[in-house]
């Protein structure tokens, strides 16, 4: 119960987002829906600065979660991965500009969950690591024209995370668990977030333009993999200047 405690508060920002997807598509807004998300995600950001539910080198880290987030949607809905098909003013070359607080979530998940829990990876290899969750963001971007390699870059990612342990504190005790596990465990969870936002109309799938179906559980492979460059860049920022992560 106290593990779930402290996922539920790790979470508390993406709660907020959900919460006002739901509340801009039940209630008639004086402005277009996209630009009023956006305005909602700026004043949340915000409001987690100011009572200190983020610090401000953590509000700083969401920011760039946002424009890596950006980047990723510039290119999927050029190809047609997915859509935002209502109308608003903040809206570029077929994205909305909000569209990269829900990558913001994902940054602001990990960066709480690292603090609350006390996290530390046990035997990290950060080159190596880095470089294969660089492949991973890079493979879902290229893949449109390049070959699709992300078997072999999730089989990758395992090798190079292999014997690594997540270190964490409930408590009074420290447990641990494989970083693999975590990364699939985060991605299922993300999956069932994504198919509540898709419902929730923060975007749509092809097959949900005439009607709301299920994300395919294909996208819990996709989200999985995902999660590995947040985690990276959380890591990343945690470690530098402090040398390697702990090696046992």
């Amino acid at each position: 119960m106290r593990f779930a405690w402290q996922q539920s508060l790790s979470c508390l920002f993406a709660a907020g987002l959900f919460a006002g997807l739901a509340l801009s598509s039940a209630v008639p807004l004086p402005v277009a829906r996209y630009d009023a998300l956006l305005l909602y995600g700026i004043a949340l950001t915000a409001l987690f600065w100011a009572t200190r539910l983020e610090t401000g080198t953590e509000a700083l880290a969401v920011a760039g979660f946002h424009i890596v987030g950006l980047v990723f949607e510039l290119v999927k809905v050029h190809m047609g991965s997915w859509s935002y098909p209502d109308d608003a003013l903040t809206k570029f070359g077929g994205v909305p500009l909000y569209s990269g607080f829900l990558y913001a979530a994902v940054g602001s998940y990990v960066c709480q969950a690292w603090r609350r829990l006390d996290l530390e990876f046990a035997g990290y290899r950060r080159a190596a690591t880095a470089l294969v969750a660089a492949a991973i963001y890079a493979n879902f971007l290229t893949h449109h024209w390049l070959p699709d390699v992300r078997v072999l870059l999730a089989a990758s990612m395992v090798a190079v995370t292999w014997g690594v342990m997540v270190r964490f504190t409930v408590g009074d005790v420290r447990y641990r668990m494989p970083l693999a596990l975590s990364f699939v465990l985060i991605g299922f969870f993300l999956w069932v977030a994504e198919n509540i936002a898709t419902f929730l109309g923060a975007w749509e799938y092809p097959h949900q333009a005439d009607v709301w179906h299920l994300v395919h559980p294909a996208k819990f492979g996709a989200w999985a993999l995902l999660v590995t460059v947040a985690c990276v860049i959380v890591a990343t920022w945690k470690y530098s200047g402090r040398g390697r992560a702990p090696a046992g």
